[in-house]
C-alpha cells in the first residue's frame, strides 16, 4: 500500500484513524519507556550526558527500525500472525484498539514508578488477552507463533547474562596489563559507539513489532481478517521510526536511574561489555524472527557484567523488582487488554 492509499483510506474509514492513532501512541510511549534502556550504562558511567545520550538513542532507533526492516522483517511478520481476532473485520478492529489501550496504560503506569516494564511482551500480552476475549477461548492465539515469543523470551536472558559474563572476563584478562587511564579513555569511547549499536538493535526489534500491528489493523480496516506475508512499505518505516524517536526524545531518566545507576555500579569497560552483549543478542534474535525484550537483553547483560566481578556487587532488591514486573507484565497487561476487550464491544 502507497502512502496516498493509506490516506486515501483513513478519509474513507473512521475506524483506522482510530487503530492509527492508538498505534503510534504506543509506538511513542515505548520510546518514552523502553528506549532509555538501551543508553542506561552509558550515562552511568559519565561517558555521554543524559540528553545527549538520549538524542543519540532517537536517531539510532530511527535507524534501526529502517535499516534492519529492509534487511528482514521476520520479527513483523511473527508479530502480525500471533493472534486471530476472529472472522468479523469490525469486532476484530475493535479488539485490536482495546489491546491498543491496555498496552498504553500499562506502560504508563510502569514508567510512573520508574521501573523498566518491557513494552515487548505488554505489547504480546494485550493482543493475547484480546484475542481470548474475542474468542472467549484460546483458540484465538498461534501457538506456533507464541513459541517464539517464549523462546525469545529464555535466550533473551540467558544470551544476555552469558554474554555479559563472558565479555567481562575477557576484556579483564585482555587489559590487564594496560595502564587503568588509557584503557577507561579507550573504553569511554567504545561504550559510545557499543551504544549507538544497542539503540540501532531496540529500533529494529520493536520498530519491527509495531509496524507488524500497524499492518493488521490496515488489514482490518479493509476487511481482511486471513493472516498472509507482510509487506512492510517504506514509509510506514519512515513513521514508526520517526515516532519512535519522538518518544526517545521525550526523556525517560527514571528508567535510566533504575537500570544503570540503582542494579550495578559500573566501570566503563563494564559498561561497554553490557551494551556490546545486549547488541549481540537483540541481533541473534532479529535475524531468527524472535520478538524479544531490549529491557531483558539490557538487563540481563548488566546482571552479567556485575556477576562477573563478583555476585554481590548485583544489587539483587532492584533485580528482583524488575523480574517481579516482567513476571506481571504477561497477566497484568492480558488482563487490562481482555477486559478492555468486552468494555469496548459493549460500547462499540
Amino acid at each position: 500500500m502507497s502512502l496516498t492509499q493509506f490516506f486515501e483510506q483513513l478519509s474513507n474509514t473512521p475506524a483506522l484513524w482510530a487503530t492509527t492513532i492508538l498505534t503510534l501512541g504506543v509506538i511513542l510511549v515505548n520510546g518514552w519507556t523502553d528506549a532509555p534502556n538501551a543508553i542506561a550504562s552509558t550515562v552511568a558511567t559519565r561517558a555521554m550526558r543524559p540528553r545527549a545520550a538520549i538524542m543519540m538513542a532517537a536517531v539510532f532507533n530511527f535507524l534501526g527500525v529502517l535499516v534492519m526492516t529492509l534487511i528482514s522483517p521476520k520479527v513483523a511478520e511473527t508479530i502480525y500472525n500471533m493472534v486471530d481476532f476472529g472472522p468479523d473485520a469490525r469486532a476484530a478492529l475493535i479488539g485490536l484498539c482495546a489491546a491498543m489501550v491496555a498496552i498504553v496504560v500499562w506502560a504508563v503506569l510502569a514508567w510512573a514508578f520508574g521501573i523498566p516494564t518491557s513494552e515487548s511482551h505488554a505489547l504480546i500480552a494485550g493482543l493475547t488477552g484480546s484475542a481470548i476475549a474475542m474468542h472467549n477461548s484460546l483458540s484465538g492465539v498461534n501457538g506456533a507463533e507464541w513459541l517464539k515469543v517464549a523462546l525469545g523470551l529464555v535466550l533473551s536472558i540467558a544470551i544476555g547474562f552469558g554474554l555479559g559474563f563472558l565479555f567481562t572476563k575477557l576484556i579483564q584478562r585482555v587489559c590487564r596489563r594496560v595502564e587503568y587511564p588509557k584503557a577507561n579513555r579507550f573504553f569511554d569511547k567504545g561504550q559510545i559507539v557499543a551504544a549507538a549499536g544497542t539503540a540501532f538493535m531496540h529500533g529494529a526489534q520493536d520498530g519491527q513489532k509495531f509496524m507488524g500491528v500497524f499492518l493488521l489493523g490496515i488489514a482490518l480496516a479493509n476487511g481482511n481478517v486471513a493472516s498472509e506475508a507482510v509487506a512492510v512499505p517504506i514509509w510506514l518505516m519512515i513513521l514508526c521510526s520517526v515516532v519512535m524517536a519522538l518518544g526517545t526524545s521525550v526523556g525517560g531518566l527514571k528508567i535510566i536511574k533504575s537500570v544503570g545507576i540503582d542494579m550495578v555500579q559500573l566501570e566503563k569497560y563494564q559498561g561497554f561489555a553490557a551494551d556490546l552483549s545486549a547488541t549481540a543478542g537483540l541481533l541473534i534474535c532479529s535475524l531468527t524472527g524472535m520478538p524479544v525484550s531490549t529491557t531483558h537483553a539490557k538487563t540481563s547483560a548488566l546482571m552479567g557484567v556485575g556477576a562477573a566481578r563478583r555476585v554481590r556487587s548485583v544489587n539483587w532488591s532492584v533485580v528482583k523488582e524488575m523480574i517481579l514486573t516482567w513476571v506481571l507484565t504477561f497477566p497484568g497487561c492480558g488482563i487490562i487488554g481482555y477486559l478492555m476487550t468486552k468494555l469496548f464491544i459493549v460500547i462499540f
